[in-house]
């Protein structure tokens, strides 16, 4: 395995396995999320148009299994605006973590704390001194919560990340166990660098 930082024409040449591989792995809890190609190619736009995006892949020879995004908070303040007023947080100087996403049997093997460095890292070489991320918010009472998933809290607070009080972000994506979308709420979680 390897572990790669992608920026400029290698990160836009990566897109298309991000996007299969978010599919795969959004579909698990506590995403369950039903998407579809072209939304994921919409989606990964902001990172393709970013000059200070990453992604950090992992790959088992050519095979992406396992990535991490980032990009300036900035690039996705229209999505975020709701959630972070009133907070304090200076979304111009905050970097934004978007999705870890690995498959399962290349998990446990320290890659979570991996995607954080270096993300954090390029996070601080751009200059940024916060970042954040969000995580999806679900009812631990939800039919389809498996009953072995261990929440990734404590992994998030040893790295010295905490909630954002009153930050909670709206966004409605389709469920596989759902006929249509329905809103979700996310928690936001920072930290200074």
């Amino acid at each position: 395995m390897k572990i790669v930082r992608l920026t400029g024409q290698p990160l836009i040449d990566a897109i298309e396995d991000l996007a299969q591989l978010r599919l795969t792995v959004f579909r698990d809890w506590p995403y369950l999320y039903d998407g579809d190609l072209a939304y994921e190619r919409h989606y990964l736009q902001t990172y393709e148009a970013s000059e200070r995006a990453i992604v950090v892949g992992v790959y088992d020879g050519d095979w992406l299994v396992g990535a991490a995004t980032g990009a300036p908070l900035a690039d996705h303040a229209e999505d975020f605006a709701a959630a972070l007023e009133g907070t304090g947080l200076d979304i111009q100087r905050t970097f934004y973590c978007g999705e870890s996403v690995l498959l399962p049997r290349y998990r446990g093997r320290g890659l979570g704390h991996r995607f954080f460095d270096l993300r954090e890292d390029h996070a601080r070489g751009h200059g940024f001194d916060h970042i954040c991320f969000c995580a999806v918010l679900r009812s631990p009472d939800h039919p389809l919560h498996p009953s072995a998933y261990r929440a990734l809290d404590r992994f998030w607070e040893r790295r010295g990340y905490t909630r954002l009080r009153g930050a909670v972000a709206q966004f409605s994506w389709k469920d596989i166990d759902q006929p249509s979308e329905t809103e979700k709420h996310l928690q936001i979680w920072h930290r200074a660098l």
